[in-house]
């Protein structure tokens, strides 16, 4: 990966860490092709069984990086394309989808400002274990473009339509306390404790039962868009899947011992 964007793995849990502080890791190119990469390499590994994003310096990540951006919509204009706008295809759309759909829970620990694309990002994560000083904005209006990374679909899903359009059309500051306030947030914790408690948390979900925590994800994005009668199917398939696991099997054993279960992954 670049240096860019950092990527380690430990015992099963994959970091991956934005490292463009002096930027407050906006994106560029090469940033967005690292960070791609990053996510698709978690997603496909079978040893990954939990993934923690999160930033270096004061901000988790203000989104497009606009000096560069300036410059290929210059060249654009030059050579009569709209190449630029691809970046939306070719990058942020792959990142969120690795993100959202890989069999593993994905935690967020945000440190600072999330802003667009970065905003984006933090949603796509299932959990999100935010510092007392971070804030949110959707950003996008403000540059008169339209949402991307997601938000779209992630947001209104977390706080409503009617909450998410004035988000949308209204952009500004939300601080970390009002995010988790309309449930953005799933963990707010001091920004002197945020580097422990979202590795706390990832690791207790590397440490977990990865087939089940593949099934809730799977179930909930399910459940998002199909009636009643279709989750309770799809419930039904994940539960025989779920039950028929190694992982049920220690846990059941585990409980009737009254021992703390050591999951296989498998």
């Amino acid at each position: 990966m670049a240096d860019t964007v950092l990527y380690e793995v430990t015992d099963g849990l994959a970091t991956i860490t934005l490292n463009r502080p002096d930027a407050m890791n906006a994106m560029n190119t090469e940033a967005k092709v690292a960070l791609r990469d990053a996510a698709r390499a978690a997603a496909d590994d079978p040893g990954v069984r939990a993934v923690l994003l999160t930033a270096t310096g004061r901000a988790f990540c203000v989104g497009q990086d606009l000096k560069e951006h300036v410059a290929l919509l210059a060249a654009d204009r030059e050579a009569g394309t709209g190449s630029t706008m691809s970046t939306v295809r070719e990058h942020y759309n792959p990142i969120v989808k690795a993100l959202t759909e890989m069999p593993k829970p994905v935690v967020a620990g945000v440190n600072g400002v999330a802003a667009g694309a970065g905003f984006g990002f933090a949603l796509a994560a299932d959990y999100r274990v935010v510092a007392d000083t971070a804030a949110f904005n959707t950003s996008f209006a403000g540059v008169a473009l339209t949402a991307d990374s997601g938000v779209s679909w992630t947001l209104p899903r977390l706080i409503g339509h009617s909450r998410a359009a004035d988000l949308l059309l209204f952009p500004r500051s939300v601080s970390a306390q009002e995010a988790y306030e309309l449930g953005i947030v799933n963990k707010l914790v001091p920004a002197a404790e945020l580097a422990a408690e979202a590795a706390a948390v990832a690791r207790a979900l590397a440490d977990g039962p990865t087939l089940a925590y593949a099934a809730l994800k799977e179930s909930l994005a399910y459940g998002a868009g199909h009636s009643l009668a279709e989750a309770l199917e799809k419930e039904d398939e994940l539960q025989t899947r779920a039950g028929a696991s190694e992982d049920h099997g220690i846990a059941v054993a585990a409980f009737l011992a009254k021992e703390k279960p050591k999951y296989v992954g498998r």
